[in-house]
């Protein structure tokens, strides 16, 4: 088809809009339609151009108003109509992001899509911590982990490098499970006292954090009422972001002066 269009797969970050890459920014500033999920953050919505037309396909923990199907049409529509469409979604479409089903889709229909790779939320709440989820000595492996299944119900995960203590666990999308997350790591064998981090709106004005326990963290979320998407580190790692200063009502405050050195 001559006037063929193309779909953009765009990674819009955790929500700092300072976090977008240059690229992610231009293809927002020149497409003709954006597709955005609903982790997409207001501030990074409002750097789309009056002129671009928007459309909300979010999702909602038990409220899927645009159905994953009706979204593979909506892109598959435009792009054969010939618009530039970028698909736009909160952290990195191909972590967690189902930007490789959506590729699927969209190369079944003979429609050309490039991918332009966004932060991750676990590297956008480490850094706004100032906590390695790698660090010598303490973690030499990294493991990105969804807590959300079509069933509501926890992975089946092997923990052993967890419990070797030698792997930091990002939990995506967890607190519905993280009761029975952290329940399986300890019946596994993890140390009960091991720490667990819970970010919420990472790199956003509305960031909280809660330090815990991997024994407490899913009583303790719970209690903290947070609105708005959680990430939870697990591992000897996750206690590093006790140097960043001192947990106070969910949140740390500025850190402690440093030791001479």
């Amino acid at each position: 088809m001559d006037n063929q269009g193309c779909v953009f797969l765009v990674g819009a970050g955790p929500g700092d809009p300072e976090l977008l890459t240059l690229k992610a920014l231009e293809l927002i500033k020149t497409a003709d339609t954006v597709v955005y999920d609903r982790l997409v953050s207001a501030e990074i919505l409002e750097l789309i151009p009056d002129n671009v037309d928007r459309i909300d396909v979010g999702k909602r923990p038990g409220s899927h108003p645009v159905p994953q199907k009706s979204i593979n049409r909506i892109l598959v529509k435009l792009a054969r109509s010939g618009q530039k469409v970028v698909r736009l979604k909160g952290g990195d479409p191909m972590i967690f992001g189902r930007g490789g089903e959506e590729v699927e889709i969209l190369l079944q229909h003979s429609v050309e899509v490039r991918t332009v790779p966004g932060i991750t939320s676990a590297q956008g709440c480490a850094s706004s911590l100032n906590l390695p989820l790698t660090q010598r000595g303490i973690a030499n492996s990294l493991m990105y982990l969804t807590g959300h299944t079509r069933d509501d119900i926890a992975p089946d995960i092997n923990w052993a490098p967890v419990v070797a203590g030698t792997t930091t666990a990002v939990i995506y999308m967890g607190v519905a499970t993280i009761s029975e997350i952290t329940s399986e790591m300890i019946a596994a064998g993890l140390d009960e006292d091991t720490p667990a981090l819970a970010v919420c709106n990472a790199t956003r004005p509305a960031e909280q954090h809660l330090l815990s326990s991997v024994a407490r963290i899913a009583d303790e979320i719970k209690l903290a009422e947070f609105e708005g998407p959680v990430l939870f580190v697990i591992g000897k790692a996750a206690g590093l972001a006790a140097y960043n200063g001192e947990l106070q009502d969910g949140r740390l405050d500025e850190p402690a002066a440093a030791a001479s050195l």
